[in-house]
């Protein structure tokens, strides 16, 4: 019964396959809205608007969202629908589709309506919006989240397979982590913001919603177009799509700077959280994070707070009244702020980001808590401000840092309430955080009851800004050399064999021992050996510490296929052993009872 069909992406696809039409998915939407009994999770309700967009469908025809039900923000445009940012006053109806809802409707996507936030995309909490508010799906008694809260609460309740929401200072992260689903937010400028309602527009993106880390990223892969209309437009490699990573060297709070404001089971939690990435095999960093909460600090002062006030315009000014009281609370000091402040402000960032860059020297990603703490309502309601800032802890500072980021269920808490971790790294990394968020996503999905799919996992491609590398010895994957192959940002693509043509020396000298591998048609044999891909702008460097007698030159593998890799030159096998019979430097490590 189409009543009890998760609207994943593959169950929907899946049925689709076998004759489902959309139209009774888009009519079962509505339904579950219905019965969910809260008015205040969409804004505007697009029924004959998505019925009509199924009219234009024709046939399946296999595009990668054909027939999937979504819901936008109601900051972002979607044609022939009103766009109000949560402001009546400030409504105006979408000439135009916006960027990223083009290439979502050119995909076959389905918009079902406009969902609610907090006004003008200020907020964490979800509840400072003039129409009614959204019930957290997981518990009413908490807020549902913000700045997108309608569009986290319709996926937590099954009735659209994702949705869009911006994110400036956590807005697509922190209603993930409350309503126990996936919150996807990418590097900034890899998702246009022609046609969003800006909030902060240097560091504003549209974000993604999913029941899980699959069906974000497909979204992702579909909306992630440059966009030349956008001046913030940026022209980011993703870099491939989900794959089984490498084990990562992870940074995370140190016991003294982990910050929950004293909610321990949150933060047990969290140990327990970090305890899976170790089991994974990450290498676990702490962090002093001092340094991170006070670029987060940041957000809602000086430079930014002023662009806030830019992004309302004259309304702050002059029509004060159409503003929630609360936006208008946190927006007015910032009409006081001067130039002076601004640059104060940006020399203040520059020397922040190099303490943190100094702090994750050597790591590849970080694991936070998605929120400190859980907010309920009545805290809400008893302070508006202070809760509110408290939440974006582990959020504020990611954009200001040009970071990326996936905010991930890691299955409930002691106390029943959904868990949440977020995976952060730098600019362009988006798979390598969904990635390994894919690996720790547990326990509920939403408020749904549906099981969680099975990843779907990206054959691993070289990217055009990358070079493919063969290597057979110390920088493998977990020896003594790997190190300076993931610290250049260089990527596993896989694991093989070479043709049966070379032969395999263990060449004296070190540490650590090293390999040569030298082509030899007649005696030769299949080596054990790893592709990598190692970006562009780090190449040279990367190549300027191969020793003699090791060179680069092109390696034929056992499909057939050819790529830049490791091999040695004759003359430097004086004293090396013959261990081609062994086929694969780790074998030869093992029998010498060696790790390097």
């Amino acid at each position: 019964m189409i009543a009890d069909l998760p609207f994943t992406l593959a169950a929907l696809r899946q049925a689709y396959a076998s004759g489902l039409r959309p139209e009774q998915v888009v009519e079962e939407a509505f339904r579950r809205l219905d019965a969910t009994g809260d008015p205040g999770i969409l804004i505007y309700t697009a029924r004959d608007e998505a019925l009509a967009a199924v009219g234009e469908l024709g046939a399946y025809d296999g595009r990668p969202l054909w027939g999937i039900p979504y819901i936008a923000k109601d900051n972002i445009d979607v044609m022939g629908m009103p766009t109000t940012a949560a402001c009546p006053d400030f409504a105006y109806d979408a000439p135009s589709d916006a960027f990223v809802v083009a290439q979502l409707r050119a995909a076959g996507a389905i918009c079902l309506g406009k969902a609610n936030l907090d006004q003008f995309a200020t907020g964490l909490v979800g509840v400072r919006s003039p129409y009614p508010v959204p019930l957290n799906a997981i518990d009413p008694a908490i807020v549902p989240g913000g700045s997108s809260s309608g569009s986290a609460v319709a996926v937590a309740h099954g009735i659209a397979s994702f949705s869009l929401g911006t994110d400036t200072a956590g807005s697509g992260r922190v209603p993930a982590a409350l309503n126990s689903i996936v919150g996807l937010k990418p590097t900034l400028g890899t998702l246009s913001a022609t046609g969003v309602v800006p909030a902060c527009r240097t560091l504003d993106t549209v974000s993604i919603f999913a029941l899980n880390v699959s069906d974000a990223w497909d979204v992702f892969d579909v909306a992630a177009q440059f966009d030349a209309g956008d001046a913030y437009s940026r022209n980011v490699v993703k870099k491939g799509g989900l794959s089984k990573t490498l084990p990562l060297r992870v940074a995370v709070p140190d016991a003294r700077t982990l910050e929950t404001f004293g909610d321990d089971i949150q933060r047990d939690h969290f140990h327990g959280d970090v305890t899976k990435l170790a089991a994974l095999g990450c290498e676990i960093t702490e962090i002093d994070f001092t340094p991170f909460y006070d670029v987060a600090s940041m957000l809602y002062q000086g430079a930014w707070l002023a662009e806030r006030v830019a992004a309302v315009g004259s309304r702050l000014t002059e029509k004060p009244e159409t503003l929630h009281p609360t936006t208008r609370a946190i927006l007015e000091p910032g009409l006081d702020l001067t130039a002076v402040d601004a640059f104060n402000g940006f020399y203040r960032l520059k020397a922040l980001q190099r303490q943190c860059e100094n702090a994750l020297a050597g790591t590849d990603a970080i694991c936070v808590p998605t929120i400190p703490h859980f907010v309920t309502v009545d805290d809400i309601a008893a302070d508006p401000i202070g809760p509110n800032a408290r939440l974006g802890t582990y959020t504020n500072f990611v954009n200001l840092l040009d970071m990326c980021g996936i905010a991930v269920p890691t299955g409930p808490r002691k106390d029943g309430r959904p868990g949440s971790l977020t995976i952060l790294a730098g600019k362009g990394e988006d798979a390598k955080v969904a990635s390994l968020a894919a690996l720790l996503e547990a326990g509920d999905v939403g408020a749904t009851g549906w099981t969680r799919d099975e990843i779907r996992y990206s054959e691993p491609v070289i990217g055009d800004d990358e070079i493919g590398l063969v290597v057979c010895g110390a920088h493998m994957s977990g020896l003594p050399l790997n190190g300076e192959l993931t610290g250049r940002s260089a990527r596993l693509i896989r694991k093989t064999r070479t043709a049966s043509k070379y032969s395999f020396y263990a060449l004296a000298g070190g540490p650590p021992k090293r390999p040569g591998m030298l082509a030899n048609a007649d005696t030769g044999g299949s080596i054990e050996v790893e592709v990598w891909a190692v970006p562009k702008s780090a190449i040279g460097s990367f190549l300027a510490g191969i020793p003699s007698p090791l060179c680069l030159g092109t390696v034929e593998l056992e499909d057939g296929s050819r790529q830049k890799g490791f091999l040695c030159e004759a003359a430097g096998l004086d004293g090396a052993t013959d261990i081609t019979e062994l086929g694969s430097w780790r074998t030869y490590l093992e029998k010498m009872g060696k790790t390097g």
